[in-house]
C-alpha cells in the first residue's frame, strides 16, 4: 500500500483524496489544508482521511512515500523542494513550477535524491486527447492545418497567476503532445478587467514547422464553460468537447483544383461533404489514469510520461507567451 500525502484541498485536491482512496494500490493518508471548512468536508467523505493545517507534518512523516501537491501555483516549486530533500516521491499539479529556473533545480534535486517527479498534465491520460492523437499519427485528417483550443468559463479567479499561467499548461500539453513537436515562436495578447497586472483572458498563438499553428484561447470571465479542441486536417476535422466526452469526425474538406481552365473562379475548389462519425471512447476517468500511472513509476522506479522535462517543455513556452504579452502580442522564441 502506497500513502499519499494530499497538500492543498481547494479545487482539485478533494479528487486527488477521492482518487487515491479509491485505488488498491493506494490510500489518502493525509489531506492538507489551511481551510477547516473544506478539511471537515474531506473528513466527511474519506474518514480514513488524518487531517492537518500544516504540510510539514506530512513530509516529516515516515509513513508517507509520496506527495500530491495541489495548492496555488506559486507555492509548488516551494513545497516540492521540500519534499523531494524529505525523500518523498512527488507529483505536482500544473504548472510544475513559475519558472524554468526553479523547474532545473528541481530536476536536478529529484535526480540527485532518486525521486520520482511528476507533473498532472493529466490530458495525456484522457481517451479523446489519446483518440485525436491516433487520428493524426495514422494520417486520417491528412495534413495538419491548425489547432484550435477553448478552456473558458466563469471562474476560479487566481491571484498569483494570470490565466494562461492558470489554465493554459494543459493547452500548450495537448497541442505539443498531438503534434510531436514543440513550437518555434509565440504570441499573446490578453487583457487584465478585474485585477491590475493579473490577465484574466489570454489570446495564445504557437507557430509550429510546417506552417502549422495553434491558437489558445483561455478566460476566467466567460458566462459558459467550454472545453473544445478542433483540429482542421487536409482531410478531415476532428472536435472534441471535453465536457461532453464527444469526439466528432467531419469528413470535409477542400482543395485546389489544378484542371481549371479560364477565369472560372467559382470552380478552383473542390469540395468534399462526408459523413459525421462520432467515435466510441474509452470511459476511464483520466485522473484515476494519472494518478494509477504515478503509482506505477513509484512501484517501478520507472520515468512518468509526464515528467519534470515534459513539465519545463511546457514552462519555457508560457514564459515566451508572458514576454510577448507584455509587448503587446510581438512574437517570441522560446529559449
Amino acid at each position: 500500500m502506497i500513502n499519499i500525502g494530499v497538500i492543498g484541498c481547494g479545487y482539485w485536491g478533494p479528487n486527488y483524496v477521492r482518487v487515491f482512496n479509491e485505488l488498491q494500490n493506494s490510500k489518502s493518508y493525509y489531506a492538507c489544508d489551511l481551510d477547516m471548512k473544506k478539511m471537515d468536508q474531506i473528513k466527511k467523505l474519506n474518514p480514513s482521511t488524518l487531517l492537518t493545517e500544516n504540510y510539514e507534518n506530512i513530509l516529516a512523516n515516515p509513513d508517507i512515500h509520496a506527495v500530491c501537491i495541489c495548492t496555488p501555483a506559486s507555492k509548488h516549486f516551494e513545497i516540492a523542494k521540500q519534499a523531494l530533500l524529505a525523500g518523498k516521491d512527488v507529483l505536482v499539479e500544473k504548472p510544475l513550477a513559475l519558472s524554468s529556473v526553479d523547474v532545473k533545480e528541481l530536476m536536478q534535486l529529484a535526480n540527485e535524491k532518486k525521486r520520482i517527479l511528476m507533473v498532472g498534465h493529466v490530458y495525456k491520460f484522457n481517451p479523446g486527447i489519446e483518440k485525436l492523437k491516433e487520428l493524426i499519427a495514422s494520417g486520417e485528417l491528412g495534413k495538419i492545418y491548425y489547432i484550435h483550443l477553448l478552456r473558458i468559463g466563469f471562474g476560479p479567479f487566481r491571484t498569483d497567476v494570470n490565466a494562461m499561467w492558470d489554465l493554459a499548461p494543459h493547452d500548450i500539453s495537448i497541442v505539443t503532445d498531438l503534434l510531436g513537436v514543440e513550437p518555434m515562436s509565440v504570441s499573446a495578447t490578453g487583457a487584465s478587467y478585474l485585477q491590475p497586472g493579473i490577465e484574466d483572458v489570454v489570446f495564445l498563438t504557437l507557430n509550429f514547422p510546417n506552417k502549422v499553428i495553434a491558437g489558445i484561447h483561455v478566460s476566467w470571465l466567460n458566462a459558459y464553460k467550454d472545453r473544445t479542441i478542433t483540429v482542421i486536417g487536409s482531410k478531415k476535422t476532428a472536435v472534441f468537447d471535453d465536457i461532453k466526452k464527444e469526439l466528432k469526425i467531419y469528413d470535409k474538406s477542400v482543395t485546389a483544383n489544378d484542371n481549371v481552365v479560364g477565369d472560372y473562379s467559382k470552380f478552383q475548389f473542390l469540395v468534399r461533404d462526408g459523413d459525421i462519425t462520432i467515435p466510441k471512447l474509452d470511459s476511464a476517468e483520466p485522473l484515476k489514469k494519472q494518478c494509477m500511472h504515478f503509482l506505477d513509476c513509484i512501484e517501478k522506479r520507472n520515468q512518468p510520461i509526464t515528467d519534470a522535462s515534459d513539465g519545463l517543455k511546457v514552462i519555457k513556452i508560457l514564459e515566451a507567451g508572458q514576454r510577448s504579452l507584455k509587448q503587446n502580442g510581438i512574437p517570441t522564441t522560446i529559449e
